[in-house]
């Protein structure tokens, strides 16, 4: 069994999936909650066949938020709005390999914003493609779906994908998380941490509840509980 680094996995609910009608009860609500950030897809209906939300609402919910904001910009061209997120409230920002001519130069403009830098893969992208920059990055994001759209099904593929993906992180002397997003349940998030995940992004699991505070409770407790018993298993 393989432990993630950080033994306890950060959950990251999506506002993907949050009422947009009421984003500040919905931010607001998840101040004492088990999320450890608040995960914000930015989609611009060109990388991805949808349109999100930008700045300006990026921008209201970092004036409600108590956690950090993890930013997923699914845009073409992101080098020419990395500042302007960061000034919108993001704590991370993660631009995608695809959308990226000039990755390397990319990461480090995020970093030089005092960001955390992530890559964010496709599910048809393999993870060796990032060898190269690996050392440099915070983050990883693994789509477990096809962007674009919340409420999708698991991409069985990705465990394999995150079990390589750790092995080249750990190969690269890398120390960025690898982040999960996509299709995200209870029946998948324990064998997700297993595998190597240190960051699960929840959207319509968590917001398609009857209490999303409560759900985000429950699977942090399955989580601890995964966690506990590899670690018995390590003695």
């Amino acid at each position: 069994m393989t432990l993630n680094r950080r033994r306890m996995p950060l959950l990251a609910p999506s506002l993907l999936a949050a009422d947009f009608g009421n984003l500040q009860a919905e931010t607001e609500r998840l101040a004492g909650s088990a999320a450890d950030w608040l995960h914000c897809d930015v989609m611009d209906g060109r990388f991805v066949p949808n349109i999100s939300f930008g700045i300006p609402v990026l921008q209201a919910i970092h004036r409600h938020a108590k956690q950090p904001l993890d930013v997923h910009l699914m845009i073409e061209e992101p080098q020419h709005y990395l500042s302007a997120f960061r000034d919108a409230g993001a704590h991370n920002i993660t631009v995608h390999y695809e959308a990226c001519t000039h990755l390397h130069r990319v990461i480090q403009q995020i970093k030089a914003l005092g960001c955390r830098a992530g890559v964010a893969l496709n599910p048809h992208t393999p993870v060796g493609v990032l060898e190269d920059v690996a050392a440099d990055l915070d983050l990883v994001c693994v789509m477990s779906v096809n962007p674009g759209f919340g409420g999708q099904a698991f991409i069985p593929n990705t465990m394999r994908k995150v079990a390589a993906l750790k092995e080249l992180l750990v190969d690269s002397g890398s120390d960025a998380l690898i982040e999960i997003d996509g299709g995200v349940t209870r029946d998948n998030a324990s064998a997700l941490v297993e595998a190597g995940a240190d960051v699960l992004v929840a959207g319509s699991f968590v917001f398609n509840s009857p209490d999303p505070v409560a759900t985000l409770a429950e699977l942090w407790a399955q989580l601890a509980a995964t966690v506990g018993a590899a670690e018995q298993e390590e003695r």
